[in-house]
């Protein structure tokens, strides 16, 4: 395979082009040693291409592919179209680079390459994790990140338990419950949890957000409330459909299907995104019926849109560990790292109207994220608990 062929093959990859069989093969011969040199000279010729479309200052090429080229792999568990970690580093520094390439399809977890950046230890911020507060009927909270694993309350005839994986289910032990009891769930900015409603439902929530819901379901319909953004796979009932009332500004009415609903009061749009079987959306008089790959977003002045080819990888990256954002601000990238990293966000000066394209691990510092945005001239610095962003 020659240099040509090899830029081809992986532009096909990280655009999400190639077939099964070029994918095998470009793996193959990315972890072959022997063709480490040619695969180096690739990337090389990428960041210069850049530089003479972009205007990359040679100091900033020099940067990166010093980077790039001086890394040593940590150890990784094993995955599926295993990649050194040279490539993993170079690939996701381009992604800040060049606008619109994706270089993300890789099952490490970690994606520990861009952990050999230098990270200044005032911004080594640690990322989220499982964090939320159980309010039960009568008003008492449980803190479910530090709750021992089994029975954490028993209300009515449902009993409520937290799984050896930290889910949290709820079982209901008897039918003819005749009084409505409602708990909800609270995620804190850096926290995430998932539960099991009474019905088979499974819910998970995302930072900064909430689900009201009640311990067991009857009569003709499930009735949920949610804030912030939650994804629902909604168990299969047609006699009784399940309605979620969105932050008050709308109802999505389901009978069984998965979907993802974004609705933080901070962004421009309520985003509902179904990923299979149908939804309806409700606005006062407007309504709009959602098929699979199909994006309902609702402004803040009210208009109800649709977009048929929502990109289904960007809306699932919270869900599957990742940070991502394609073709985004740098003030849209800001609210998702004050979400997830719990921090307060200022900016000084004038931001840049570019738009970015990456994306890494969710279980990565902050500074990872930052060091890379830095290379595309955004600065950082820390003052306790707030990031101080300037061009």
């Amino acid at each position: 395979m020659n240099k040509q062929q090899l830029l081809s093959l992986l532009e096909r990859y990280m655009n999400k082009e190639a077939s099964a069989v070029e994918t095998h093969e470009l793996f193959d011969y990315i972890n072959d040693p022997l063709n480490a040199q040619k695969v180096k000279e690739v990337l090389g010729d990428t960041l210069t291409k850049v530089n003479e479309e972009r205007a990359l200052p040679d100091n900033r090429q020099q940067l990166i592919l010093d980077h790039i080229f001086n890394y040593q792999s940590l150890p990784a568990k094993k995955f599926k179209h295993r990649v050194p970690g040279w490539v993993k580093l170079a690939a996701a520094i381009l992604l800040f680079v060049l606008p619109g390439i994706y270089f993300l399809k890789n099952n490490n977890p970690k994606l520990a390459a861009l952990s050999a950046i230098n990270k200044p230890k005032q911004i080594d911020v640690q990322p989220g994790g499982n964090k939320a507060i159980l309010t039960l009927g009568d008003g008492s909270k449980i803190v479910l990140d530090s709750a021992q694993n089994g029975l954490l309350a028993h209300q009515g005839n449902t009993k409520i338990v937290k799984s050896a994986n930290g889910h949290i289910n709820y079982d209901q032990t008897a039918k003819g419950n005749t009084t409505a009891i409602y708990n909800t769930m609270t995620t804190p900015r850096g926290g995430k949890y998932d539960l099991q409603l009474a019905d088979g439902t499974k819910v998970w929530l995302n930072a900064s957000s909430s689900i009201t819901y009640p311990i067991s379901f009857s009569g003709t319909e499930r009735r949920v409330t949610i804030t912030g953004e939650a994804y629902f796979e909604v168990a299969k009932n047609k006699e009784m459909p399940f309605k979620i009332n969105v932050n008050g500004k709308e109802e999505v009415q389901v009978l069984g299907t998965h979907f993802n609903i974004m609705a933080y009061s901070d962004e421009a749009a309520v985003k509902t995104t179904l990923l299979e079987g149908s939804v309806k959306i409700v606005k006062d008089k407007l309504t709009s019926m959602l098929k699979p790959g199909q994006q309902a977003q609702l402004t803040v002045d009210g208009k109800l849109a649709v977009t048929d080819d929502a990109d289904i990888n960007a809306v699932m990256a919270w869900k599957n560990g990742q940070t991502l954002f394609v073709n985004e601000d740098i003030k849209t990238i800001m609210r998702q790292v004050s979400r997830w990293y719990d921090i307060d966000i200022e900016y000084q000066g004038d931001m840049p109207t570019r738009l970015f394209t990456g994306g890494i691990s969710r279980e990565s510092n902050l500074s990872v994220l930052l060091k890379v945005l830095e290379l595309n001239k955004i600065h950082f610095k820390m003052a306790g608990k707030k990031l101080i962003v300037t061009p």
